[in-house]
C-alpha cells in the first residue's frame, strides 16, 4: 500500500487544480467500479452497485491540497503569492513549491525580525528569474508544496496526507468490498480545502441516504498540544463532532458497533476546530445521516503530515465492515 500512498501524496493538486490527481486515481478505481463519471466541478465519482436491498451511500475523500497562487510578479522576477486554503506563514520559510508543469520554486521572506513570523504578504517565491520578462510563470499559476514521502516503521510522513490518505482508504476499501447491499458512490472530491465545495455539489446531485467522509484529524498526543482524546497508533477515529457538524448519532453508534464486533482498534473524536466533507453531505437537499471516519494525523497543514499505517488499516477495515452489511440507524 505504501506504493499507492507515495504516488498520491507526492502528486500535484492544489484546490481547483486537481486534474493530475484525478488522472492518477481514475485507473485505480475504474476496473473496480460499475460506473465512473466526472462532474462539472471535477469530482471523480465511482459507483459500486449493491444488491438493491440497501441504501444510497456517499463516501467522500478529497483529492485537493493546500497551496499557493501567484498574485504578482516583481520587476526582479520574484513572485508574490496568496494562499489556497489554510497555509500558515510559520511553515513556509525555505520550503519549496512545485507548479503544474514541474517548475520548482523556493519560498523566503523579505522581512525577518527575531522571534516573529512575517505574514504571507512578506513572503516571495524564487523560480530563478531575473526579471518580469524572463519569469517562467504567470499571475494565477498555482503551486503545491514539494516534499517526498517517507516511512519510519509504521509512521508515514508526507506533504499531503490531508487528504490523499483518505483517498487511499477509499481506494483500498473499494478493492476489498466484494459485495454490498448498498449503492456506494465513492467520491474523490475537489476544493475541500477552500470550503468543501466539491462534496457539496456531489451530494446535491447524488442525494445520498448516508454520507461518510474520510479525512484526517488532529491528535492530542504532542508536547503542550491541544486537549484531545485522539492519538497516533490507537486506531480509526470515529467523529462525534467538529466545528462544522455534529455527526448523526445513529451512524456514530453503528460505526462503534461495527468496530467492536470486528475487533478494530478505534477511538472517539471531538474536534474543536475545522470540518470535513461530512458537513455539506449532511445538509445537502433534504439532508442525510452523515459522519466521518478520521485518520489521526500529526502536523496537519505542514509539509510533514504524519499518520500511522495501523490506523490507516483500521480505517479501511471499518469502512468495509460498514458497507458490507445493512446500515440500520
Amino acid at each position: 500500500m505504501n506504493e499507492l500512498i507515495k504516488k498520491l501524496v507526492e502528486a500535484y493538486g492544489p484546490s481547483g487544480f486537481e486534474d493530475q490527481m484525478r488522472e492518477l486515481i481514475r485507473p485505480e478505481v475504474e476496473p473496480l467500479a460499475d460506473e465512473i463519471s466526472v462532474d462539472a466541478l471535477g469530482n471523480l465519482i465511482a459507483l459500486k452497485k449493491g444488491d438493491g436491498s440497501g441504501l444510497r451511500v456517499m463516501i467522500a475523500a478529497h483529492m485537493d491540497e493546500i497551496g499557493v497562487m501567484v498574485s504578482h510578479i516583481m520587476d526582479n522576477g520574484f513572485l508574490r503569492f496568496t494562499n489556497i486554503g489554510g497555509v500558515s506563514p510559520h511553515t513556509l520559510m525555505g520550503g519549496r513549491v512545485q507548479f503544474a508543469n514541474g517548475l520548482i520554486g523556493t519560498i523566503y521572506s523579505d522581512k525577518r525580525e527575531s522571534g516573529k513570523v512575517a505574514g504571507l504578504d512578506k513572503h516571495f517565491i524564487d523560480v530563478g528569474a531575473t526579471s518580469r520578462d524572463d519569469c517562467p510563470v504567470q499571475v494565477g499559476d498555482a503551486a503545491g508544496f514539494l516534499r517526498p514521502f517517507f516511512a519510519q516503521g509504521t509512521r508515514l510522513t508526507a506533504k499531503t496526507m490531508d487528504d490523499r490518505i483518505g483517498c487511499v482508504v477509499a481506494i483500498e476499501a473499494l478493492k476489498r468490498l466484494s459485495n454490498s447491499p448498498h449503492d456506494v458512490y465513492f467520491v474523490f472530491s475537489v476544493q475541500e480545502e477552500v470550503g468543501t465545495r466539491g462534496a457539496q455539489t456531489a451530494a446535491q446531485h447524488l442525494n445520498p441516504d448516508v454520507g461518510i467522509a474520510l479525512d484526517v484529524t488532529l491528535t492530542g498526543d504532542l508536547p503542550d498540544e491541544i486537549n484531545m482524546a485522539v492519538s497516533l497508533g490507537k486506531g480509526a477515529a470515529i467523529k462525534v463532532k467538529d466545528s462544522g457538524m455534529i455527526a448523526h448519532a445513529g451512524l456514530v453508534r453503528l460505526m462503534r458497533q461495527r468496530a467492536q464486533e470486528a475487533s478494530i482498534a478505534h477511538q472517539m473524536e471531538v474536534l474543536t476546530g475545522g470540518t470535513t466533507d461530512a458537513r455539506p453531505m449532511q445538509i445537502a437537499n433534504a439532508g442525510c445521516a452523515a459522519g466521518c471516519i478520521s485518520i489521526p494525523c500529526r502536523y496537519v497543514h505542514t509539509q510533514s503530515e504524519t499518520v500511522d499505517a495501523n490506523d490507516v488499516e483500521a480505517c479501511i477495515q471499518l469502512l468495509v465492515e460498514i458497507l458490507a452489511k445493512p446500515i440500520e440507524l
